[in-house]
């Protein structure tokens, strides 16, 4: 778990009810200790800074690169996308996700909003997604597979390869079923 700022606790907690072993991951030397890594909902923008000043960004690239597992929730998504539209001036991500990203897609604070998504993968019932001040994925390349979308088309959960992403923060509505998910990537590549 990236712990570098935004609701790493609220993952914690979610992994620690699943039963799984999580830390957070704060410096290079944790890196090295994990199977998998989430990068929390939060702030993209600081997440970027606080990652190049503990020495942490190019240990996360290297890390996706190698195809550590890898789920991002609303700032995480960001993070891992190679093309972030309406970025601060300067800001980087660790990339990855073959798909361009828009920052506060959905507005303010202030338009912050729930609704329930179909995500097949995950089967029955649908999902109870809330978005604060949320991404959307506007372009995808042919190796992204959309796991979910609004239903006026908008992009909000998408997979590849060693690469899960959310728009949304299932760590905070009682959904398991993602982290169950992305479980299941991290135990097929140990």
């Amino acid at each position: 778990m990236l712990a570098l700022q935004g609701d790493f606790r609220e993952h914690l907690s979610v992994f620690a009810e699943l039963g799984a072993d999580a830390i957070a991951v704060r410096r290079p030397g944790d890196l090295e200790r994990v199977s998998g890594l989430v990068i929390p909902g939060g702030e993209s923008s600081v997440m970027d800074k606080l990652s190049r000043l503990f020495g942490l960004a190019q240990p996360l690239k290297d890390a996706v690169a190698s195809g550590l597992p890898v789920f991002g929730t609303c700032a995480g998504l960001i993070m891992l996308s190679n093309t972030v539209r309406d970025a601060i001036d300067g800001q980087q991500t660790i990339g990855g996700f073959d798909v361009t990203v828009r920052r506060n897609a959905f507005g303010s604070q202030l338009d912050s909003f729930e609704t329930d998504l179909d995500v097949p993968a995950l089967g029955e019932p649908s999902v109870h997604a809330v978005f604060i001040r949320a991404p959307v994925v506007e372009k995808v390349a042919d190796e992204v597979t959309v796991l979910s979308a609004l239903d006026d088309g908008r992009i909000v959960a998408i997979e590849q390869g060693n690469l899960l992403g959310t728009s949304f923060h299932p760590e905070i509505t009682g959904e398991t079923r993602f982290h169950e998910y992305f479980l299941e990537k991290v135990r097929a590549r140990s």
